[in-house]
């Protein structure tokens, strides 16, 4: 059973509940890497509904306005959050031993050390007359052999566990007041060859948007163009389409042949993020049975490197794994944990490093900070050179190596060959 209780709402599960999802979101490659493994063939699917499927050139990144270095191997497939989404929901719904239930989730059940099953509210009429239902009113129990909390950022789990004395899972913050917002535009016969263009600020500019605006488009399905626009702090974008268009026009060539060439089409829609959050669940000494954690309910990082939908992605997958060893979902699963949270620090680690670069992120600062950012500087600037660190640069970012490459001998000389011939 999965529950949402954003079903009613247009029956796509694109409600209120999540009002980032019509923000453009990148499925990095080991994201798209993973959902294809879990349903063979969905990216030919998507791409015959109208998604673009970027290949080497056609997928461009860009630092302070200059074009990096190509990566051969480059792919990332162009859709909209809610249309890859789509796609996902139909096949699991197509399974047979899978339903839908339009509910929001109001507690655990637990009982000798385990979770046994959630407390519901219906979304929408109240419901009555269901043989697996008991309770009053539009609230009724579930039992379940293993409870999946996947409520994102705003996740009550913490709550619930604690009034039944367990303990919380300890976070860290980092606040990085980051804005963004997008728009859509009517996609025609311009920028043939380009599917993803993404653009950030780097070394040169000191991380700042003096040498062009910060951000990225995509070719999305509905023959359209999916761009978005971020800013820290006073920097963030606005709702004001003048505004957006003249922000467009101070990025990169293929951001400002779009707001030249083409017509957008409905509102500018912006986000505020406020801060970086990972809990630690592995720090606990106690934890029930029954019971793990996913996505943003785990760790949600700056969204402006793309790496949410993989890093949940990835956390299916250490699922997977831990299940498929045999392990019983009854027990404590100290072992998906541990598997999880190898990708999350990894992703945390990429994240905050680069948003310390920011002079209003104050901290913390991790350990070994200063050498992080004085390799990330130099390796940043030699993967705009040179097709082999941007390789490594490009493989760490799309979260198919651990950030610790970037650090290895082998990048850092080559980095300094790169650098050193100017």
């Amino acid at each position: 059973m999965v529950v949402e209780p954003d079903l009613l709402e247009g029956g796509d599960g694109t409600g209120p509940g999540a009002p980032h999802r019509r923000q453009l979101h990148a499925l990095l490659a080991m994201g798209h890497t993973q959902i294809e493994r879990f349903f063979p063939g969905i990216t030919g699917e998507m791409v015959s509904g109208g998604a673009r499927l970027g290949r080497g050139d056609e997928v461009r990144f860009y630092v302070d306005g200059v074009l990096k270095a190509p990566v051969a191997d480059a792919r990332m497939l162009g859709a909209t959050r809610p249309f890859v989404e789509t796609h996902v929901r139909r096949r699991v719904t197509a399974l047979d031993n899978v339903r839908l239930e339009p509910a929001t989730g109001k507690g655990l059940l637990l009982r000798g050390g385990r979770v046994v099953g959630a407390r519901l509210a219906a979304a929408g009429a109240p419901r009555a007359g269901d043989a697996e239902a008991a309770g009053k009113g539009d609230e009724y129990d579930v039992r379940a052999d293993l409870v999946v909390d996947a409520m994102g950022r705003s996740s009550r789990l913490g709550n619930w566990l604690a009034a039944e004395g367990w303990g919380q899972a300890p976070a860290d913050r980092m606040r990085v007041d980051l804005g963004y917002a997008t728009a859509r535009f009517a996609r025609g016969s311009e920028l043939p060859d380009t599917v993803i263009a993404h653009s950030t600020p780097g070394p040169a500019s000191d991380y700042q948007p003096a040498v062009c605006e910060p951000g990225a488009l995509a070719a999305v399905e509905g023959d359209a163009w999916s761009v978005v626009l971020a800013g820290y702090a006073g920097h963030r974008p606005g709702r004001d389409r003048a505004e957006f268009l003249a922000r467009m026009r101070r990025c990169v060539a293929p951001l400002r042949e779009i707001a030249d060439r083409c017509e957008m089409i409905g509102a500018v829609e912006p986000f505020h993020f406020r801060e970086s959050r990972r809990r630690r669940f592995t720090d606990l000494t106690k934890f029930p049975g029954g019971l793990v954690v996913v996505g943003d309910a785990m760790a949600t990082v700056n969204p402006v490197y793309g790496q949410g939908l993989t890093l949940a992605a990835l956390q299916a997958s250490s699922l997977h794994v831990h299940l498929r060893s045999g392990a019983s979902p009854h027990d404590p699963a100290r072992d998906y944990f541990r598997r999880a949270a190898v990708v999350v620090d990894a992703a945390w680690q990429l994240s905050t490093t680069a948003d310390l670069a920011q002079p209003h992120v104050t901290g913390p600062y991790p350990r070994g900070y200063r050498f992080l950012r004085w390799a990330g500087d130099h390796i940043t600037t030699a993967s705009v050179r040179d097709a082999r660190v941007n390789q490594t640069y490009m493989d760490v970012v799309h979260m198919r190596r651990h950030p610790k490459a970037l650090t290895g001998p082998r990048v850092l000389a080559r980095t300094a060959r790169v650098l050193w011939r100017g």
